[in-house]
């Protein structure tokens, strides 16, 4: 606005709900025109969205605004904004006796007021907005009692950590990646072709609309002992399996080898390690060693990583488990007398046998290796051609110089990687981890001794 006069940024009618404005000040001021909001209740939805008003009405948002009476909170106009539908605006809920079609968590709630779209539905300036974003989720997921959104927010999954809209990535990367793409994925909607740069949703772990075999919604169980994987090149729904751990889906060695010389594991074979089904040993691949975490702990993943608290008072407030970090051994001590200093143990020999195992493949680079990679690659000599974390600063031999690689050596550094990959040292499957560690020692070893 400059002065006392408005000036128009758009046209009237924005059909995509968005506008880039450039060159504004930053103390600018803005204001969108649209019509007023009619809210009227999931039963005007029922006409044409039958199916998924009958699951939604199952499910514990329909009985949001019961819950509140149960506590006699039901007059309480800070619980009122969550548990109704459009509290607060003209055509909103009001109370329990004047306006009972607006009780609970309904469509509305997450789409927006949808009064004028029930009244011409062919009117796409009406149409009600799907949005899969966790601030939908989040305006009332909040705050003291219920911290989910800030806690996702401050987790990895709420980001991207590289553009994932080109076209040589947006799917095989995007499936875990990208919170839009995977949404389009198992909905069998085309990729979101510029709109990929958005991280794993609420939506992406949960069902919005209905009740499902898991608890909380989720479209997956928080158990499983079946191996999976999921490599970029896979057909996605070809492979995907709905009975795999909820973390597994992403989580996993991605078709992991020790064949594949190009660059190391990703570093995401959590539930191959948890199982003891990935990396290889004198015998050829592992068979499955599964830790004991992964049979005792009813919850896998979720159990340790998702630990929960309820609400106490503003200074001690809940805290529901979505940053996906362990925030103590309190859980542990059902097995394990001390679980601190066992941790402790555990982290540090797997790090110093890590630390071990680089050191020797460093010597053997530098002492063993065909002169021709030595002089060109040196401590790298023994690296994949694009180095793993263990190397940084260069590249390693090319894809036609891996051959020059011992596959013993081969063979030693895939084990390394997963399992510091595996990023729990230990925690998740400690003697599996130690027998990859001490078969790539053996390995190494050998070369060494010639």
């Amino acid at each position: 606005m400059s002065e006392s006069v408005w000036k128009s940024l758009g046209p009237r009618t924005n059909l995509v709900r968005r506008a880039f404005v450039t060159g504004a000040s930053s103390n600018a001021l803005f204001r969108v025109l649209g019509p007023a909001p009619h809210f009227v209740g999931s039963r005007a939805c029922i006409e044409c969205h039958q199916t998924i008003h009958d699951t939604v009405m199952s499910t514990l948002h329909a009985q949001a605004f019961s819950a509140l009476q149960q506590i006699h909170q039901d007059t309480n106009p800070s619980c009122l904004a969550c548990h109704t539908v459009g509290f607060g605006a003209p055509s909103g809920f009001i109370s329990a006796a004047a306006t009972p079609q607006l009780e609970g968590v309904q469509c509305e709630n997450c789409h927006g007021p949808a009064g004028n779209h029930a009244a011409n539905p062919d009117d796409p300036t009406a149409r009600p907005r799907l949005e899969i974003a966790a601030q939908v989720c989040g305006g009332c997921h909040t705050g003291s009692h219920q911290p989910t959104f800030e806690e996702w927010r401050s987790s990895a999954h709420s980001g991207v950590v590289e553009d994932l809209n080109s076209t040589n990535v947006i799917e095989s990367c995007g499936r875990c990646h990208s919170g839009s793409v995977r949404w389009s994925l198992l909905e069998g909607k085309p990729l979101p072709v510029g709109d990929a740069n958005l991280g794993i949703q609420c939506i992406n772990c949960h069902e919005p609309h209905s009740k499902t075999a898991n608890p909380h919604q989720l479209l997956n169980p928080v158990a499983s002992t079946k191996d999976y994987s999921l490599s970029t090149s896979d057909v996605f729904t070809n492979k995907y399996d709905p009975s795999i751990n909820i973390c597994a889906q992403c989580h996993n060695h991605r078709g992991a080898a020790w064949t594949i010389s190009s660059r190391p594991p990703h570093h995401s074979p959590q539930y191959n390690m948890l199982l003891g089904t990935v990396g290889v040993l004198d015998t050829g691949l592992p068979p499955n060693q599964p830790a004991s975490h992964a049979l005792r702990i009813k919850d896998q993943c979720v159990g340790c990583h998702m630990q929960s608290t309820n609400y106490v008072s503003e200074a001690q407030p809940a805290n529901t488990g979505h940053n996906f970090a362990v925030q103590s051994f309190d859980v542990c001590q059902a097995c394990h007398n001390l679980p601190g200093p066992l941790v402790d143990f555990t982290t540090t020999t797997i790090s110093n046998k890590v630390q071990s195992i680089k050191a020797n493949l460093d010597l053997w680079a530098t002492t063993k290796a065909p002169s021709s990679l030595v002089v060109k690659y040196g401590a790298r000599a023994w690296e994949y051609s694009n180095p793993g974390d263990l190397s940084p600063g260069g590249t390693g031999p090319s894809s036609t110089e891996q051959a020059l690689i011992p596959v013993v050596i081969q063979k030693a550094r895939f084990n390394l990687y997963l399992v510091l990959y595996d990023g729990s040292y230990g925690v998740h499957n400690a003697r599996f981890a130690v027998t990859l560690l001490d078969t790539a020692q053996n390995w190494v070893d050998t070369e060494l001794n010639k």
